[in-house]
């Protein structure tokens, strides 16, 4: 199976569920092919939430959500010891981390102890409870709801943590024609339930054919000097990381992969540097007054580099 047959399936799949989102649904896969994580923002009522857990039904991988809130403790998401009467040991029950894919719902109103638990399993993808290291399975991706609008309540997620996300995908309003089908759909209960189209091992095997897509010097140069751009903008307060670099580089051969291609051409890391750069730049306060985005920045150095042919 390759990844463009692999991404039409999943689309069609899910579709029963959702109206529209094919970006997001290309970017979950992204994230997913490349061994990353995402941050999904948007206000309430998007279907952030169906369209994450219909995507975990569809590749057939093991789903778990956690609600965050203020009084969720570390425990609460990595697991913690306790006392069994019946065999006189103590045992260890593992938290909702033990998935494949969690939505961490609402992650910044997570205290930062909690924030950190959970970002620390998404680097290094273990967890180490009362001394003793468990692996996390693989594939792991972590998506992070973000509601936008709320101010109160709230920790944001500092610089360096959300470094971590390899994308931040930015779910808004359906158009005039999705609301008016998803409209026509709920009145008619036109809405099923996604079934497990694909298997664990499918899932796997196309990660591992995603690390063997090429990229040429060329692009890798090109790649490059949309990074040090951003280091240099004096908009920014700072720039791209190394990471953010890599990043970019695997985001950009997972989408080569999902289009049927075995090589990165310039295109598919246009297509992707806003998702993957903007949510880890920050702009000046004196541009950031005048209604200057990262958004922006990215697009306008993508302007501005010179192409390879």
């Amino acid at each position: 199976m390759n990844g463009k047959e692999f991404l039409e399936k999943l689309k069609e799949e899910i579709h029963n569920a959702v109206v529209g989102k094919d970006d997001v649904i290309e970017l979950l896969s992204v994230a997913l092919l490349a061994e990353g994580h995402v941050i999904l923002e948007g206000i309430p009522g998007v279907a952030k939430t169906t369209v994450a857990k219909s995507f975990a039904n569809a590749l057939g991988l093991k789903f778990s959500r956690i609600q965050l809130t203020p009084d969720l403790l570390p425990a609460d998401i990595l697991g913690t010891v306790y006392y069994d009467q019946r065999d006189g040991k103590f045992k260890i029950k593992k938290g909702p981390i033990f998935a494949n894919i969690i939505l961490a719902d609402e992650i910044n109103r997570a205290q930062p102890k909690t924030q950190s638990a959970l970002l620390e399993a998404m680097q290094e993808k273990q967890v180490t409870i009362e001394g003793r290291t468990f692996p996390l399975e693989d594939p792991f991706l972590v998506i992070a709801t973000k509601n936008p609008l709320e101010f109160e309540g709230v920790y944001n997620l500092p610089e360096a943590q959300i470094d971590r996300f390899m994308l931040h995908i930015k779910v808004g309003y359906p158009d005039k024609e999705e609301e008016l089908t998803l409209l026509i759909r709920k009145d008619k209960g036109d809405f099923r339930e996604v079934k497990q189209i694909f298997t664990k091992g499918q899932i796997l095997a196309l990660i591992n054919q995603v690390k063997k897509v090429k990229t040429s010097e060329d692009v890798l140069h090109y790649l490059y000097e949309i990074i040090s751009r951003t280091r240099k903008d004096e908009r920014l307060l700072i720039g791209a990381s190394p990471r953010a670099a890599e990043h970019l580089l695997y985001a950009s051969k997972a989408l080569a992969f999902l289009r049927g291609r075995d090589y990165v051409i310039p295109d598919d890391i246009k297509e992707v540097a806003v998702s993957v750069l903007a949510h880890r730049l920050i702009v000046r306060a004196e541009y950031e007054i005048e209604g200057v985005k990262s958004e922006d920045i990215v697009r306008e150095i993508l302007e501005e580099v010179e192409v390879p042919v």
